[in-house]
Formats: structure tokens, sequence, C-alpha cells
């Protein structure tokens, strides 16, 4: 056989709910094109789960909702819970992104010139943007009152999976013709 139990564990692992024996017997089916049994199917699961039930192994694979799903073992979920409980404080609000989708676009950038883009106090979402290490204090203003100056962090990067702000997408590639009013001018 072509790696069943491999093909199986894919599966298994790119699901993001339980999936059940079926869907597991129907991509088997489709991929090899030849017919397989619920008992084939079966014995592989046994198998896999036989090979995650082994001690050396941080996760499991459990039946669950009628499905199979890799799960991490219960030693490791103290470990687990603190890590979702760091990545849930760092979901950010839509005035939040579009904060800092104006400090990256915009930076060096001060909160006054952000909140004259956003046509609102941005005092609590660059505090926020701060605490989460997002954005930095990068300098001042060499205007009146010499205002902070607000950029983007490393973590900014690592956030959005770029290597640099050369990779933000430009801003013509993000603005959607079909919300114009009107025809264009020739």
């Amino acid at each position: 056989m072509e790696n069943i139990e491999q093909h199986i564990e894919a599966l298994i692992f790119s699901s993001e709910q339980s999936i059940r024996t079926e869907e597991i017997l129907y991509c088997l089916q489709a991929t090899f094109e030849r017919d397989f049994t619920t008992e084939d199917v079966i014995k592989n699961l046994g198998n896999i789960k036989k090979k995650y039930d082994d001690e050396t192994m941080a996760i499991e694979l459990v039946k669950l909702n009628n499905g199979y799903q890799f799960l991490t073992k219960k030693n490791y979920h103290a470990m687990v819970s603190l890590l979702q409980a760091q990545r849930a404080k760092k979901k950010l609000s839509q005035a939040a992104m579009e904060t800092l989708a104006i400090i990256a676009y915009k930076q060096p950038v001060t909160k006054i010139d952000v909140e004259q883009i956003r046509g609102v106090n941005c005092d609590y979402s660059i505090q926020k943007l701060l605490e989460k290490e997002l954005i930095a204090i990068v300098g001042k203003s060499e205007t009146v009152g010499k205002p902070i100056l607000y950029g983007t962090s490393n973590l900014f990067m690592d956030y959005f999976g770029i290597n640099s702000i050369n990779e933000l997408p430009h801003i013509k590639e993000l603005t959607d013709s079909s919300s114009t009013i009107g025809e264009a001018a020739e």
C-alpha cells in the first residue's frame, strides 16, 4: 500500500475538527482511485492510535464526536493553556488594526497624525499596541511640542509573517475599484 497510514495521519492533522471515518474513506478512494473499506480505515486508525499512545509522544489520537482528532496529552495541558492565553491577548480590535495599519504605512508617525487620518482619539489603541509590542517609540518629531514618533516593532514582522515593511501590500493593491462612485476620468 502507498503509505495509507501516513495519508490518514495527514488528514487528521490538517482537519480543524474531528474527521469522520466516512470522510477519510472518501479521501482515500478519491486519491488512490480504488476501493477501501471502513475496516481498512479503522485498522489504520488503530495503528496510528497505538503509535501515538507511546509515552514519548506529546499528542494522542482521540475519538471525538464520531470522528478522530489529534489532541495534546493531559500532561501538557497546563503549558498549552499558557500559550493559548498569551496568544489570546494578542488579538487586535478593529480600531487597533486600523491604527496599526496607519503606523505601518506612514511610519514614523505621531499620534496626532494617526488621529487625523482615523478621525477619532487613538490613545487606547496606541497604548494596547505598545503593550503588545507591535509598535515602538522610535523618536521625537522636530515639530512644535516634539511629539513622540511611532513605528512598527520586530514583533510586528513576526505577527504578520513578513521579513520587512517592504513586504506589506502596496496601498494601490488594497483599494477596491468596485466601491468608487461614477466613472473614471480618461
